[in-house]
């Protein structure tokens, strides 16, 4: 039995509501259709005929599952994205438009606070379009955004390290630019061993100079990171996507 639309059309009208989301911001070559026979994980689906997929560009909080079942469970589905290469455990990874929704399940998801944006979707119209829902659902305290703690204070180290092996969403001001080897280190905190830091490799040093933003400009900047935080004395993320930084403005 096919779920009941009311959810479909109250995010949609969500996602719609604010200006960064454009009709076909995130339409890409469809990779496949079907009928979602179940939801497996916080991210990922079964299709009736087997396969296996996962959502792209979002990262999954304590609601995402049961959201995304009462949202795609029954129903129609195309698949979309640039390529349909299967990730290492076989799934394919797209944007997900339930039949006769110009809008990705992703974007529901996010204008409803019950997803996080991974920052792995490289278009920049679509990746605005994410993160345009999140800031919305953020703005209003959606869901996952109606915890005060759902925004990591860089200033506050001990409160990132507690989320070790987690993927969370960190801001604060960049104090100082400093390079060791090949990795480049934005910190957070005068004490570089303790306080919280972002880790660039020089590969990524390269992408970040191809968008525009060389990463010693970052300096006395406020920032928005999110990623999957590590390290031991002092908490680490380490940013493989230009995606998982945004510039918060002034300083």
């Amino acid at each position: 039995m096919k779920q009941p639309v009311t959810l479909l059309v109250a995010a949609s009208l969500l996602f719609a509501s604010h200006g960064a989301a454009r009709a076909g911001a995130c339409q890409f070559e469809t990779q496949g259709e079907g009928r979602v026979a179940a939801v497996t994980d916080a991210r990922s689906l079964r299709l009736d005929d087997g396969r296996e997929v996962r959502l792209s560009g979002i990262e999954p909080v304590a609601t995402t599952k049961q959201a995304l079942t009462a949202l795609l469970v029954g129903r129609d589905v195309t698949l979309s994205g640039k390529d349909d290469t299967p990730d290492r455990y076989g799934r394919q990874v797209a944007l997900v438009f339930v039949a006769g929704n110009d809008t990705p399940a992703q974007a529901l998801l996010l204008a409803r606070g019950e997803a996080l944006v991974s920052g792995e979707i490289a278009d920049k119209e679509c990746a605005a379009a994410l993160l345009g829902a999140e800031a919305e659902a953020r703005r209003s305290k959606k869901g996952n955004w109606a915890d005060p703690s759902a925004i990591k204070n860089a200033e506050s180290p001990d409160d990132i390290l507690a989320g070790m092996g987690r993927f969370v969403v960190v801001e604060g001001k960049v104090l100082s630019v400093r390079q060791a080897g090949a990795t480049t280190y934005l910190n957070f905190g005068r004490n570089w061993t303790r306080g919280f830091a972002v880790t660039i490799s020089r590969r990524m040093v390269t992408a970040f100079e191809g968008a525009g933003i060389a990463p010693k400009s970052l300096e006395n900047r406020r920032i928005r990171v999110r990623g999957w935080v590590e390290g031991n004395a002092g908490p680490r993320i380490d940013v493989l996507r230009v995606g998982q930084v945004e510039l918060l403005g002034a300083n």
